[in-house]
C-alpha cells in the first residue's frame, strides 16, 4: 500500500453568526454579551467624533458601549469606514468585533460556542490514507483533535495515533492546516 494520500478533501470552517462576548454586565453580573443587533453609535461634537459598538447583555438586555474611536477628528476617518459606522454596516461590525486589538483594548474575549460550522465533503469509506486541507473564513479557534474526531467518528486517542499533522492537535488554532489520516492498523 502506498503511503501517499489517495484522496485530498477540502474542509472550510465558517462563521454562522457573530460570537458572544465574555464581558461582565454591570447590572446583572452575567458574563455574556452579544453584538448581534450590529449597531454603532456615532456622536459628533463639532469636528470631533466618538464611535462606539453597542453590545447587549444576553440576560438583562442592558446596552453597553465599547469604544471604537474616541475624540477623533472627522478628517482622520476613512470615508468608507465613517459611512459604514453611520449605516451600521454588518461587515464593519464583524470586522470590528473580530479585531484582536479591539478585544484587548475593550477587555473581552470571544465565545465561539455554536457560532461556526464545518463545511466538509463526505468522508470516503475506502482510499486510505486521506489528506485534508482545512481553511478558515474567519478566525474561529478550534481544536484540531476534536474537529477530526467528530468528523471521522474517531476517539481522540485514535486521532492522536492515526493522524499526522505539522501542528499540535490538542491546541486551538484559527489558521489553516493540513493533516493526513492513516488507515487502521
Amino acid at each position: 500500500m502506498s503511503s501517499q494520500p489517495h484522496i485530498v478533501l477540502p474542509w472550510v470552517v465558517r462563521r454562522t453568526r457573530l460570537p458572544l462576548l465574555s464581558l461582565r454586565c454591570v447590572t446583572c453580573r452575567a458574563e455574556s454579551a452579544t453584538a448581534a443587533r450590529g449597531r454603532f453609535r456615532v456622536n459628533a461634537n463639532g469636528k470631533i467624533l466618538d464611535v462606539w459598538l453597542l453590545v447587549h447583555c444576553v440576560s438583562c438586555d442592558r446596552t453597553s458601549k465599547l469604544t471604537v474611536r474616541e475624540r477623533a477628528a472627522v478628517s482622520s476617518f476613512d470615508p468608507a469606514d465613517l459611512h459604514g459606522h453611520q449605516l451600521n454596516d454588518p461587515d464593519l461590525v464583524a470586522a470590528t468585533l473580530l479585531d484582536p486589538a479591539f478585544a484587548r483594548r475593550c477587555r473581552f474575549t470571544l465565545d465561539w460556542t455554536g457560532a461556526w460550522r464545518l463545511d466538509a465533503p463526505v468522508v470516503p469509506l475506502d482510499g486510505w490514507p486521506v489528506q485534508v486541507n482545512v481553511t478558515f473564513d474567519d478566525p474561529v479557534p478550534v481544536r484540531p483533535d476534536r474537529l477530526i474526531a467528530h468528523r471521522f467518528g474517531l476517539t481522540r486517542s485514535e486521532v492522536l495515533r492515526r493522524v499526522k499533522c505539522d501542528i499540535p492537535l490538542n491546541r486551538p488554532t484559527s489558521t489553516g492546516f493540513t493533516f493526513t489520516v492513516l488507515a487502521e492498523d
